[in-house]
């Protein structure tokens, strides 16, 4: 049903038993009927409008798990959204909230979306929610996190980007799930290394279809013309918007900081000109046969990626994926630079021979130098884990060894894991 015929049919009583409610923007006050619906529904966005506050009794809503209230002016995260029994996930991106109190956070909390808010202070009760999984606080005024998050023993994503921390606490990098982590644009975050890269004009190139969408970007097809004749690029434009990520900016120039490798989506000029002062990058173009491995995340996986429940791989495919996001990941740790979004969906392959590019700077951060860059590499370690074992999952006869890999990448000590140097190295003594 469309959005904006949503509320209507509500008031009408036609939507008794959903389940799922998406109100159209514009609210300015809570509907009551929603509360028709308390033995049902589970999932309430809405939408986006001029909310400041919830009702003191959203509780009623016994079955909601998951409450999207983004682009609502509210000065702070709802009190009443503890007393909700079931809810685990929450989305309040870009409402200018201040407050984040702790009787705000559900009990079940699994995934909280804060991202380009005014939060200067998170309350230590966010360490105490055990089933907390992912937490997006991008883009906010944040310096220092609580002390209780070194407890967050499920924590598997944070995004800190563009906040105001001087230094990341030590114990992040200890915790024994944490496979994502972003905090580029914070004084913490080493300054990177200039990048050189060429300057392309507009007027170069000549843009054609739409290859796909996300959320700091749109990449088209496009021809550049040069000296030597044409050559097929793809082009990313950047909106210039905050993403859950951090700042386009700081995308670009870890695209650019990466080089080049074979199996990276890597930059081959930085655009100038563009005739509405858009940003953008020329990237290799692929093959129109590649694929995205996998679908992002969805809520009920949290952060872990979906899959076509078809796919199958032989253990030649697998092997050269894995290998494949292993160096390009080893590469990247080798010129300073944490991924911070190795998935499935950030991957790219050929089902004909199995290769496989790396692509998506948006959570790129700078390593510090030494035994601190050493211990957050080691987070992303735990990432290629993750993928390894997804691949393994989806192939006929894995080769022998390679769970046992797989597990030492994700054990719960940090500390024991291997490099992903010795991760290549291991992976490459496999034949295909």
């Amino acid at each position: 049903m469309d959005r904006t015929e949503t509320l209507a049919a509500l008031r009408r009583g036609d939507r008794a038993g959903a389940r799922e409610l998406r109100l159209p923007d514009g609210l300015a006050a809570f509907p009551r009927e929603v509360f028709d619906l308390a033995d049902t529904l589970e999932v309430l966005d809405l939408g986006r409008g001029g909310l400041t506050d919830l009702p003191d009794d959203l509780g009623r809503l016994r079955r909601l798990r998951v409450l999207f209230g983004s682009g609502h002016p509210f000065p702070r995260l709802p009190p009443v959204l503890g007393d909700c029994p079931t809810l685990s996930q929450l989305g309040f991106r870009g409402c200018g909230i201040r407050e984040v109190r702790a009787d705000s956070l559900p009990r079940d909390l699994r995934w909280l979306t804060l991202t380009d808010n005014r939060i200067e202070h998170l309350p230590a009760a966010i360490g105490e929610r055990p089933l907390l999984q992912k937490l997006m606080l991008a883009g906010n005024r944040i310096a220092q996190l609580p002390d209780s998050l070194a407890e967050a023993r499920n924590l598997e994503l944070i995004r800190l980007s563009c906040n105001r921390l001087d230094a990341l606490p030590p114990w992040l990098a200890r915790l024994p799930r944490l496979a994502w982590m972003s905090y580029a644009g914070n004084p913490a975050e080493p300054a990177p290394e200039p990048a050189g890269a060429t300057r392309v004009p507009w007027t170069d190139l000549e843009v054609g279809d739409l290859l796909g969408e996300g959320a700091s970007g749109r990449v088209h097809q496009a021809l550049w013309r040069g000296p030597g004749g044409g050559r097929a690029v793809a082009l990313k434009l950047f909106k210039g918007a905050m993403t859950s990520d951090g700042l386009p900016e700081r995308e670009m120039e870890a695209c650019l900081a990466a080089g080049t490798h074979r199996a990276l989506t890597g930059a081959l000029g930085r655009l100038d000109g563009h005739p509405e002062g858009a940003q953008g990058l020329l990237l290799r173009l692929l093959p129109s046969h590649w694929r995205v491995l996998a679908g992002p995340p969805s809520p009920a996986s949290c952060s872990r990626d979906v899959y076509d429940p078809a796919l199958r791989l032989d253990p030649g495919q697998g092997l050269r994926i894995a290998r494949s996001v292993a160096e390009a990941v080893a590469h990247l740790h080798g010129r300073g630079l944490l991924h911070g979004d190795v998935y499935a969906h950030n991957t790219l392959w050929d089902a004909g021979t199995g290769a496989a590019v790396l692509s998506d700077f948006g959570a790129a951060s700078a390593l510090p130098a030494g035994s601190a860059g050493a211990a957050l590499a080691r987070i992303e370690v735990r990432a290629v884990g993750i993928l390894l074992s997804e691949l393994l999952d989806r192939c006929e006869g894995a080769p022998d060894g390679l769970r046992a890999l797989a597990d030492a990448c994700t054990q719960a000590d940090p500390a024991g894991r291997p490099s992903l140097s010795e991760v290549v190295a291991e992976l490459g003594r496999r034949p295909d």
